[in-house]
């Protein structure tokens, strides 16, 4: 045990995240880290890699910019030196293509030896005697394990497709998640209707990728459970609502206030892009022009509760009408479900449970240093942090802020400068200097009086 080497942070899972993480974890000298992944190569959404869809924050929320602007693996570097910065330049659009991001993040990944794939993480434990985390790790080509040391874990290990209960495994043949859709988009084409469940992003891009296709006789239907297709908001005093203060105020507010204020916040973070609703509206305008009605429902306010597949291979989904009050059924031929991403707790965790902090509904118990252990600074986690960080979590622009964090609690120095007011805004009361005190107001007139 004493000539293994036990490095300073293995993160498993890489992610948008954990890769952020090994770059700006890649010029510190005094810094060992590794990181970990079962799949044989970084692929991000691959299933929703549309050729003209774009992320949704700027080109600045990259792996490393917001905590490091210089850093060699920005993606103003990655454009430079694969000769796209003045095409870059000329297009004038902060929000870069989806699928440029997920080139960049390969470029990143091919400079970073610390960033290995097809490794999956078999199991973890604590050795109390030298006072580290012991991994159990194997190679998913040759099947071969091998055990490395580190002080600290890091946990990227992302979400999973969120499906509804009632739909089970292998009996809905036609039924995919959006995460699924572009394996599945040669077949789709091939139905006679389509529908699709859910209100964000995802939804309303496949919508758009299969609207022109309803000219050639699909019929595609559009099914959301809020009362109305609504937009991301993207004010900037709103956007200030992702400031390190304003998490510090999530953060100190009670659990219960927690998810009450997480349930209204909708809006700000599982909504639709503003100019992609209005290219959906004039898509469906341009259709209708020659006076004939799209081939396309859009219904709000209707609550999936069920699907009933049958024999000839079509479904039946039984809604609920949130408004009127009345169930109702429709008859499809596929449905893609974009019901959005769920955090699963990795099952190699179970050796070190006993050192995890939990809450009382059994959640992680994460520390403002986005730390789950017991003591604060040795377990850290990656985008499992929605019911005490806030709607934010899951942002990319949150990723170099939140590893700056973790790096500077890690090494125990400010390595990466953090940001700690930004907003013009005030959250609570702390910061509010001229917030009347009744208590104070007494004691300062009572002293006057003396």
């Amino acid at each position: 045990m004493k000539t293994q080497k036990i490095h300073d942070i293995i993160g498993i899972g890489i992610g948008p995240f954990n890769l952020g993480m090994a770059a700006l974890a890649a010029p510190l000298e005094d810094l060992s880290a590794i990181f970990f992944d079962q799949a044989p190569a970084f692929n991000w959404h691959p299933g929703m890699m549309l050729s003209d869809v774009t992320l949704q924050v700027p080109f600045m929320a990259d792996l490393v910019t917001l905590a490091d602007p210089a850093s060699p693996y920005s993606f103003l570097n990655f454009m430079k030196q694969t000769d796209r910065l003045y095409k870059f330049y000329i297009r004038e659009d902060f929000y870069i293509l989806r699928k440029e991001y997920n080139a960049y993040c390969k470029w990143v990944i091919a400079r970073l030896p610390s960033c290995q794939f097809s490794q999956k993480v078999l199991s973890t434990d604590y050795d109390e005697a030298e006072q580290c985390y012991k991994l159990i790790v194997e190679d998913q080509r040759t099947f071969e394990k091998q055990t490395y040391y580190t002080r600290k874990l890091v946990l990227g290990t992302g979400t999973i497709p969120k499906i509804p209960e009632f739909v089970e495994q292998g009996k809905h043949q036609k039924v995919i998640h959006t995460s699924e859709y572009l394996n599945y988009k040669h077949e789709l084409l091939t139905q006679q209707s389509i529908s699709i469940i859910g209100s964000g992003q995802s939804a309303a891009e496949i919508f758009y990728d299969l609207l022109p296709e309803t000219e050639n006789g699909l019929e595609l239907k559009w099914f959301t459970r809020p009362d109305r297709f609504f937009p991301m908001e993207y004010s900037k005093l709103t956007l200030e609502l992702t400031s390190p203060e304003y998490v510090d105020h999530f953060y100190n507010l009670p659990d219960e206030k927690r998810k009450q204020v997480l349930s209204q916040q909708n809006s700000l973070f599982k909504g639709i892009n503003y100019d992609l609703i209005n290219q959906i509206f004039d898509k469906l305008y341009e259709l209708s022009v020659d006076g004939e009605e799209p081939n396309v429902k859009l219904c709000p306010n209707c609550q999936l509760n069920g699907i009933t597949a049958h024999e000839d291979g079509r479904s039946s989904l039984h809604f609920y009408h949130t408004e009127i009050e009345k169930e109702f059924v429709q008859q499809t031929d596929f449905v893609v479900l974009a019901t959005g991403y769920k955090y699963k707790e990795p099952y190699f965790l179970k050796g070190i449970h006993h050192r995890i902090a939990r809450s009382e509904n059994n959640l992680y118990g994460v520390g403002r240093n986005y730390s789950i252990d017991n003591n604060g600074n040795e377990i850290f986690v990656q985008n499992a942090e929605l019911h005490t960080h806030g709607f934010v979590t899951p942002d990319l622009g949150m990723g170099a802020y939140r590893n700056s964090l973790i790096i500077n609690t890690v090494l125990g120095r400010e390595v990466y400068k953090v940001e700690k007011k930004i907003a013009f805004q005030s959250f609570g009361l702390a910061a509010t200097e001229d917030i009347s005190n009744p208590l104070k107001d007494i004691l300062e007139a009572e002293n006057s009086i003396n």
